[in-house]
């Protein structure tokens, strides 16, 4: 049976909780303040490494034109993910759509290499049946992104072995607006030619074209190894800011329902006690008209 100190006891826990996801949505807040600065800064620099090609591939424009090769049956995913939970759907939506996208790309589970960023994301992988190749942790900050794409940059390596794996795709969410995210595929390799060819016929946009010293194949490899390093870092930094708006949405979901809760509580508790007081008036009031009852 339900009593006053049983409810007054659920009322101290909820109101505990709520406090710990207010905290957790301050966290979430400014964590994805921090990816979305993150993302806003790269943008200046993937724009300095997209001119530097441009400039490449404006020299000895003969030298573009390329035999392009046929895609690999081998594809590598990479998976960013969640290290934790309480982030709704974000790594359920991640992997379906990443499975969808390879089926619709008629690649077979045993020519498909996954590698899974987060714990999560690795879980969900499992669940529907997919073997990860490999495991990175999520970054818990920005400082932390750039170690974890020098590690992916030797698993691509690796990958790219004589026989190995060509063809690489990214998927992760990618933040829309507010706590609005959507999962997007990025293919990183074979580089896009057509991309490469249209930098070269792009107007420079000054009067003063800049020129280089160094061996055009070091220049246009450094180039690319720079170009991989930013789509990676790109990648980390979205989803990390999706992620973190994702958990800003659940425990705001989660905060209205444990104030709708202690609504309830508080209501059930004041009414409890109500009816405590009156019933101990009533054995009051009875037992006085008892002894006066006996003294008549």
């Amino acid at each position: 049976m339900e009593t006053i100190e049983s409810l007054r006891r659920k009322i101290v826990v909820s109101q505990d909780l709520r406090e710990v996801v207010k905290t957790m949505k301050t966290i979430a807040a400014v964590s994805i303040r921090q990816f979305e600065k993150a993302v806003a800064s790269l943008r200046q620099y993937s724009r300095t490494v997209e001119m530097g090609m441009q400039i490449v591939m404006r020299s000895h424009p003969e030298e573009n034109t390329q035999t392009r090769p046929a895609p690999g049956r081998r594809l590598g995913a990479i998976l960013f993910g969640s290290e934790l939970g309480m982030c709704g759907q974000f790594n359920e939506l991640l992997v379906s759509y990443a499975l969808d996208r390879c089926n619709e790309l008629q690649v077979a589970k045993k020519d498909r290499a996954i590698i899974a960023v987060g714990a999560r994301a690795v879980s969900r992988l499992e669940e529907a049946g997919e073997q990860v190749q490999a495991y990175f942790p999520v970054p818990g900050a920005v400082s932390g992104i750039t170690s974890q794409v020098q590690e992916l940059l030797l698993q691509i390596e690796a990958w790219q072995c004589p026989g190995g794996i060509d063809r690489i795709m990214l998927f992760h969410h990618q933040p829309v607006s507010g706590a609005v995210y959507r999962p997007q595929a990025v293919p990183l390799l074979p580089i896009d030619l057509d991309w490469l060819e249209s930098l070269g016929h792009k107007p420079w946009p000054s009067r003063v074209l800049p020129t280089f010293t160094m061996a055009r194949p070091r220049l246009v490899y450094a180039l690319l190894g720079q170009y991989l390093f930013v789509s990676l870092y790109r990648a980390f930094a979205e989803s990390l800011a999706s992620e973190n708006a994702s958990r800003l949405a659940a425990m705001q979901a989660a905060e209205n329902n444990i104030e709708k809760r202690l609504k309830e509580l508080q209501l059930r508790y004041n009414q409890l006690r109500q009816s405590t007081i009156t019933e101990e008036l009533l054995d009051i009031v009875a037992g006085f008209e008892a002894l006066t009852g006996k003294n008549h």
